[in-house]
């Protein structure tokens, strides 16, 4: 059992959260002081953390399942945990099934409102994997999806929303577009062989890769926007820099005619990035309330 459950956190690339996670608890905090005043109770935290985790961990074992076909023709994917023959297609079922209970019972737990949308964030985590089948915008479905996590943790904590708590969603939209871009390029021609939508096998890996900055220039500009309809101050900013800085040399590291550091571009930086984004808004915030 112990091996299978390793199995599958490998799978699922459970270490790959850090993405999102952080933004989920930055979408709480920023909701709970910008519109209750103060921070969010560690209870409340619990259950997003919950949620946050049952939501990630069905959505991707839907991918591995949806795609396993896809995952067993490409090279690069053919050793995945259904195409090898390491885990049945009834058992990574039953995660799939316990990922969505979990998530229905801490969203449960938090408010009227966040139950009310569940059904639209399920839509999108199930969605997503069909959607280069037929659009090469399956990255801008990629970002909504992971831009619900701000936006719930904001929900989660206020049982509102905001004009803020709505550029943040959209900037992680760019945010998350922007670097599925990236990561999609090492399978453009795989996508083209195999008739599969992406930016990269649609207008190429040198147009897809401008794509990608236009998108996290966009991100740049939310972030700044975030600063100034939640009145956060210049440590929210140093982080700012930081995350700027970060962004680009990302792009610094892939170019048209050499992929080789797309792993640490695509997992390194980022992960790096919303760590350093979420800790300096919450320094900001502890330290105006101290």
């Amino acid at each position: 059992m112990l091996r299978k459950i390793r199995i599958f956190l490998e799978m699922i690339k459970f270490e790959h959260s850090i993405f999102a996670l952080p933004f989920a608890f930055m979408g709480a905090i920023l909701g709970s002081v910008v519109v209750n005043g103060h921070l969010p109770s560690w209870a409340q935290i619990g259950w997003i953390t919950l949620a946050m985790i049952g939501a990630r961990t069905a959505a991707m074992a839907l991918n591995r399942l949806i795609d396993r076909a896809i995952d067993k023709k490409n090279p690069r994917t053919s050793g995945r945990a259904i195409p090898a023959g390491l885990l049945s297609i009834g058992e990574v079922l039953i995660y799939v099934i316990l990922s969505f209970a979990l998530l229905f019972w801490a969203t449960w737990n938090l408010n009227a409102l966040a139950m009310k949308l569940l059904p639209i964030a399920v839509f999108f985590l199930v969605i997503y994997s069909y959607t280069k089948r037929f659009t090469w915008a399956c990255h801008i479905v990629l970002g909504i999806t992971l831009g619900l996590a701000p936006l719930g943790g904001w929900v989660a904590v206020t049982g509102g929303m905001t004009w803020a708590a709505l550029v943040f969603f959209a900037t992680i939209v760019f945010w998350s577009a922007g670097f599925d871009i990236l990561y999609a390029c090492q399978d453009t021609e795989f996508d083209r062989k195999e008739g599969l939508y992406s930016i990269p096998s649609r207008f190429g890996i040198k147009n897809a890769l401008l794509t990608a900055r236009v998108f996290h220039v966009l991100t740049a500009i939310g972030l700044v926007g975030l600063f100034v309809m939640t009145k956060l101050s210049w440590i929210y900013l140093i982080g700012l820099l930081i995350a700027y800085a970060i962004l680009f040399y990302e792009h610094r590291l892939v170019k048209p005619d050499d992929l080789s550091k797309l792993n640490t571009a695509f997992f390194t930086m980022n992960g790096i990035l919303s760590c350093v984004v979420f800790l300096f808004t919450f320094f900001d915030v502890l330290v105006r309330r101290l």
